[in-house]
């Protein structure tokens, strides 16, 4: 079942706050021009091997906020995830050196009820008018993959994207 904006829309008041995070980073969010250079970064620079890839099967919400995501590698090392992707845009090769490389960080959380739990604390802080958002884009719905891992996406005031998600038994490998 996907949330809708309506599902998470409550007042500061009725909703139950979200319980504070562990601390617990999923992973970080790396898009690349050259796949092959990165992973073979990762892997002499901090130790990383590949876990796990994906070339196909990517969500609608997926393909939405990253149009032409074609493949997806993770790399790890210890607790860190980074995930690697390209996309098949037209580009002219990498981005400029000054250009911002930060694409998310993705932020675990325990429940699926805490999930919704901070996705509807978004939405309120959001709605308050309280704050000055660099990019007036909505948090995600929240998404379900066939392995059961669920996510919503959501900006800061600055524009920097996370992920929030929750990982059931078995998913993600190590979950």
């Amino acid at each position: 079942m996907t949330s809708t904006r309506q599902d998470a829309a409550v007042t500061g008041a009725t909703a139950t706050p979200p319980a504070p995070l562990t601390g617990a980073i999923n992973h970080i969010g790396v898009q690349t021009a050259d796949l092959a250079n990165s992973i073979a970064w990762y892997e002499d620079f901090l130790g990383c091997a590949v876990s796990w890839e994906m070339n196909q099967g990517f969500s609608a919400l997926s393909q939405r906020r990253l149009p032409g995501l074609s493949h997806l590698v993770e790399v790890a090392v210890a607790d860190i995830r980074l995930h690697l992707f390209t996309r098949d845009i037209d580009s002219a090769g990498p981005p400029a050196a000054d250009a911002n490389q930060f694409q998310h960080v993705c932020l675990r959380v325990a429940t699926e009820e805490e999930l919704r739990r901070w996705h509807r604390h978004w939405f309120s802080l959001y709605e308050s008018g309280r704050y000055t958002f660099a990019r007036q884009e909505l948090a995600s719905e929240i998404d379900i993959d066939a392995d059961g891992m669920q996510s919503f996406y959501a900006y800061d005031v600055n524009g920097l994207e996370y992920e929030f998600t929750y990982l059931p038994d078995g998913a993600d490998g190590d979950a």
